[in-house]
């Protein structure tokens, strides 16, 4: 396939399942036609496109790694690839590059040198936990991870609440896996007995995907295990 000098977005899956599931088959064309990428991780990278094409030529392939321990001074050259007129590709470890990713630093420095880009369509778990929860998906916010510790973690939450309440806006954030017991628990507590908490968590799996939505007072009685499982986080006060 004879492609485009442009930086595509290409989401990747954000489970375990299939990437035929969830990839639209466009996308895989495209990628078949590109031989550079700036990849979150290059094993991930590598395994993602061997799922989608077992004869993929992994070896033809230059991958430039960008996550918290690249050096920013090397980002720019990262696209060099396109500024001599050839496609580029970007993936984030899991969902969609771009979004809660250090993908949009790249994006930032196409969109500066007037170089075109390029989203693909593919699974964000941000909008499908969105879709499944129930809350209003006209207005909401993505507020990243929340503090560590539970002193600041509960005060952040309260106020998020209370954002919630005034606006009306869905309120949307992450954790890292292996604290979404602690911090459900924590949220159940910490939120009104009638604020709406809704739990994404596995989603696409076809083994581990649970999305539920209940009010507060509802998940100090619920058995749960969502250890170690990615998972989504939304409150809301509609």
């Amino acid at each position: 396939m004879n492609l485009e000098a442009a930086l595509y977005m290409i989401p990747v899956s954000i489970s375990d399942a299939a990437p035929s599931d969830f990839i639209p088959a466009g996308n895989i064309g495209i990628v078949a036609g590109i031989r550079h990428f700036i990849v979150e991780n290059v094993r991930t990278a590598r395994r993602f496109l061997r799922r989608c094409d077992p004869s993929f030529p992994i070896g033809d392939c230059t991958f430039c790694e960008l996550n918290g321990h690249t050096d920013p001074n090397e980002i720019h050259s990262f696209l060099e690839p396109l500024r001599k007129g050839q496609p580029v590709g970007m993936m984030s470890e899991a969902g969609c590059p771009g979004v809660a990713d250090p993908g949009a630093s790249v994006a930032a420095i196409a969109q500066r040198e007037g170089l075109k880009t390029v989203p693909l369509a593919g699974p964000s778990s941000i909008l499908m936990s969105l879709m499944a929860s129930g809350f209003n998906g006209q207005g909401f916010s993505f507020n990243g991870y929340l503090p560590i510790s539970d002193a600041e973690k509960a005060k952040r939450v309260r106020e998020l609440e209370s954002t919630a309440a005034k606006t009306g806006m869905t309120q949307i954030f992450i954790e890292t896996p292996y604290r979404n017991n602690r911090t459900v628990a924590l949220l159940a507590e910490t939120l009104r007995p009638d604020t709406l908490l809704c739990v994404a968590s596995g989603i696409t799996d076809p083994e581990k995907e649970s999305i539920t939505t209940l009010p507060a007072r509802l998940w100090k009685k619920k058995i749960y295990d969502y250890a170690k499982t990615p998972s989504i986080f939304l409150i809301s006060r509609r």
